[in-house]
């Protein structure tokens, strides 16, 4: 990658894709694989799948990189936030969802093993009942929370106003409340 491209912000990176540039490609790709990779894996708890998805977004990009209009489109990030999310969608119809059990956990070394029995068993229930939310409140909490973008720009990305995203994550919020009641 150029020297320069690391100081090119993403719409100057994509005006050099939208003109063939496959070293403006690679280093979007570079930019963004992780956090989008993140994004992905919340949804389908299968690395592989994952990995397929956020793949499978960036080559819809590169064969018709004029979809993203920056005068539609407010940031690329949030566009593509879009495009994963509906493809991560499609997958799960398409698919039946992994067992959550495959997803990581990150647990610390000098915990014992009681805690990290119960921590892994505490994780284990969150994402099942994160996983069992109707799509737009996982939707919604995985934007804001795992991914830790605004409310203005999940809300983009879903194509609401933020009012109706402010509703979706206070319904998510107390539906897991009274779901994990009885483990608080």
């Amino acid at each position: 990658m150029p020297a320069a491209w690391p100081d090119k912000d993403d719409s100057e990176l994509l005006a050099l894709v939208q003109d063939g540039s496959h070293p403006a490609f690679a280093a979007l790709v570079e930019r963004h694989t992780d956090r989008f990779y993140r994004l992905a894996f919340r949804y389908l708890q299968n690395r592989q799948a994952a990995e397929d998805v956020v793949q499978d977004a960036f080559l819809k990009l590169w064969e018709d990189p004029a979809k993203w209009q920056p005068d539609k489109n407010s940031r690329f990030t949030t566009w593509f936030y879009r495009v994963v999310v509906n493809l991560c969608l499609d997958w799960q119809k398409r698919k039946r969802p992994m067992e959550l059990s495959e997803g990581m956990t990150l647990i610390d070394d000098r915990e014992s093993a009681d805690q990290m029995m119960l921590r892994r068993e505490q994780q284990r229930i969150l994402e099942q009942e994160i996983a069992a939310l109707p799509e737009r409140q996982r939707t919604a909490l995985n934007l804001c929370f795992d991914e830790g973008i605004s409310n203005q720009e999940a809300a983009e990305v879903m194509g609401i106003n933020l009012k109706a995203l402010q509703s979706l994550l206070m319904r998510a919020k107390t539906t897991l409340k009274e779901r994990l009641k009885s483990y608080l």
